[in-house]
Parts: structure tokens; C-alpha cells; sequence
């Protein structure tokens, strides 16, 4: 909502309304089968990946919304419109005829980055994104992520994008390989360094990928395939490690919302907080991190950033931090990669009665430190 010249966002209804004010241009254009030729791609050579990227990244942020159940009143009518919405976009991404038919299997490999985001989507929402499709769709999309088996992901957070997409398959009931899946581990278990970080291959890269990608899906992926011996143990491990990186998330958020920009893809503005929302969606945020607490920290960073211009004249995302900026999208950053913003929405995945919203408004970390309240130090973990 909006008081004046501010944007505000504090109560669940603020975040489901910014949540969908993002997501809207991209859904109901696809649902009209013209999100091709009505999106801008804002940088030459994106043109094949910038649908499926903005479609992929949209539905993994609002998946967990869309599959929550009990919700009531004006929200349950706006629910209900969206999940058969997004099924029937999902049916235009797939289908060979539709003029929105999207890319998973041709160029470099991005079309394996963004059909993994799709398919964590199906494991975020897995009865309103397969138990709920019809079959056709279903066997499509299976074939989609099938195709793109082709493409090689080695030494970086890459890795993950193959191991989810098997993940997705397995939630479709289609013929999954486990191989992807191990491999994922293995190497995150070498490239773990401490204090809840990974590196993004053999060495530490002073980013958010940690938050963008691999502690979120690394954590989707072992839930996936939980039965598998190998694999036993690790999924109480990478959640401790979430647990540490979400309180160190936290803390990088300022008494007025900014935080640090470091390192690549910064113009997915606070798609870098996904591991916060991730841990707080599934109550694994660190005993001394009240969930209320989170609620704010992310309302602030949110308010501060939907304050500024971000939109276009038609409603899709610009490129930027603080605006149109574009020279802060690197030669990989089209209008589709921009709505990875969308999965610091995830705790709308949680109940209203819950914590996270039930709890009072308060002071965040920051806030309390700057104000001159003492609080305990911080405390590095192995």
C-alpha cells in the first residue's frame, strides 16, 4: 500500500499485494499466450532465455502461497483465481503450438538454470503444481525438463540446477536419475567452508549465491530424495548451516532497509535474502531469530527498494537496485532474470495465525544495535 510518496510494506497484505504487483505482467500475459512479444528483454542475445527465466523464478517465489491451505476471505478468492491461472500458464510455457511455447532445450545451458527454478516451484507446491495438472500438461512438462538433461553444469552453484530438476521430475512422477542428485552433494559437501557458507565452486565468492541458489535448493533437493542412502545425514546438516547463514542474512539488513551490494547479480534487488525467507518458511530460522523479527527486517528492505521506480510503463521489473540502472546487470541479466526478487516472498506460504505475521512489530538487529540497545554478540559456528 502506499501512505503519500511511500511505498509501505508491513502487513501480510502489503506483501501479498507486492508480490503479485511483480508477478501479474508476467502470468497474465503468458496466460494470453503474449508474454514473448510483450515483454522487454533489455539486453541483446537474451531473447531465448528471458521468458522461461522470468515465468521460472516468478513461480518459485509464489509457489508456497499457492499451495497453503485454510486461507480465508478476500484472500482465498485472490488464491484460488491464481493457482488455476498459474496451472493454465504452465500449460502455455509447454505447449510446442503456443506462441508462448518457452526455450528448455537449445543455446548455451541457461534454459537448465530456469527449469530447475520451475521445478523447485513443483516441490514448493507439489499438489497445486502436479497432483492438480491436468495429464497432459504434466507429461509435457516432464518432457520439457527431460530435454534439458544435454547440458553440462560443472564447477559452481550450477551444479544444483541438474539435481533439481530431477527433483522436479520425481515430484511429476516421471522417470528421475539419482546421479545428478549425488553429484550436487558431493561437491557441496567439499565446498562447504564454515559459519554457513559454501563456497560457489573450490573457492569463496563475496555474493548472494548462497541465498539466490544454493542453500535453498540444496536443501529442496535433499528433502527430494531423503530415502537415499548416501545421502543420509546431510539434510541436518545443510539446515544447520541455513540456519547460521539466515542469522548472518539478517544482520546485513541496515535500520533503514539498504544492504551491502556485493558481487554478482545484484539487480535481483532482495532475491538475495531467499535463504532467509526459504528458513523462515520452513521454521528453520536460529532460536535467538524470532520470526517476527525477520518479518520486519524483510518488510523494511522491501518498502525501501518498491519505493524507488523499479516498474516499466507496463508493469515488468526494470533493471536496477535502486531503480533503472542498467549498468548494474551484468551480460547475463535480461527482464526475465529480475524476478528471482520474487522468492523473498516465501514465508506468504506460511499461515496468518503463525508466528512470522501473528507477532508483534519489532526491532531487527540492526535497528536495535543503532539505536544503542545491548544485545548478545554474534557467534561464528563451524
Amino acid at each position: 500500500m502506499r501512505e503519500g510518496d511511500v511505498f509501505m510494506v508491513k502487513t501480510r497484505a502489503d506483501w501479498l499485494g507486492a508480490m503479485l504487483k511483480i508477478a501479474d505482467p508476467v502470468l497474465f500475459n503468458l496466460f494470453d499466450k503474449r508474454l514473448r512479444r510483450k515483454m522487454p528483454v533489455l539486453k541483446d542475445g537474451r531473447e531465448p532465455y528471458s521468458c522461461l527465466e522470468a515465468f521460472g523464478r516468478t513461480l518459485m517465489g509464489i509457489a508456497p502461497w499457492l499451495e497453503l491451505d485454510g486461507v480465508s476471505g478476500d484472500e482465498a478468492v485472490l488464491q484460488d483465481r491464481y493457482r488455476r491461472l498459474v496451472r493454465d500458464c504452465i500449460a502455455a510455457a509447454v505447449d510446442p503450438d503456443s506462441p508462448d511455447a518457452m526455450n528448455f532445450s537449445e543455446g548455451y545451458g541457461q534454459s537448465l538454470v530456469d527449469a530447475a527454478f520451475l521445478a523447485d516451484s513443483v516441490l514448493r507446491a507439489p499438489v497445486e503444481l502436479s497432483e492438480k495438472l491436468d495429464d497432459d500438461t504434466r507429461k509435457k512438462l516432464v518432457s520439457a525438463l527431460e530435454s534439458t538433461r544435454k547440458f553440462p553444469a560443472d564447477g559452481s552453484n550450477w551444479v544444483l540446477f541438474p539435481a533439481a530438476v530431477e527433483a522436479g521430475i520425481k515430484a511429476l512422477g516421471g522417470e528421475y536419475i539419482t546421479e545428478p542428485v549425488l553429484r550436487a552433494a558431493d561437491c557441496l559437501e567439499k565446498w562447504y567452508l564454515g559459519d554457513g557458507v559454501y563456497g560457489d565452486g573450490e573457492l569463496l565468492r563475496n555474493d548472494y549465491y548462497n541465498s539466490f541458489v544454493i542453500q535453498p535448493l540444496y536443501i529442496d533437493v535433499l528433502r527430494a530424495f531423503g530415502g537415499i542412502p548416501e545421502l543420509s545425514g546431510l539434510l541436518e546438516k545443510s539446515v544447520l548451516r541455513e540456519k547460521r547463514y539466515a542469522a548472518v542474512l539478517e544482520r546485513l539488513i541496515a535500520p533503514d532497509g539498504t544492504y551491502p551490494i556485493v558481487g554478482r547479480s545484484a539487480a535481483y534487488r532482495f532475491g538475495a535474502f531467499h535463504a532467509l525467507s526459504h528458513a523462515s518458511l520452513y521454521e528453520n530460522l536460529p532460536e535467538n531469530l524470532p520470526p517476527e523479527q525477520v518479518r520486519c527486517a524483510l518488510s523494511a528492505v522491501m518498502q525501501k527498494t518498491l519505493s524507488c521506480d523499479i516498474f516499466d510503463s507496463d508493469g515488468f521489473l526494470k533493471i536496477g537496485i535502486s531503480g533503472c540502472q542498467p549498468s548494474v546487470g551484468e551480460g547475463y541479466i535480461s527482464t526475465g532474470s529480475l524476478y528471482l526478487c520474487e522468492t523473498a516472498f516465501l514465508p506468504l506460504g506460511l499461515p496468518e495465525s503463525h508466528r512470522f505475521w501473528s507477532g508483534p512489530e519489532t526491532k531487527f538487529t540492526s535497528q536495535k544495535i543503532w539505536s544503542g540497545e545491548d544485545i548478545p554478540a554474534d557467534r561464528a559456528e563451524d
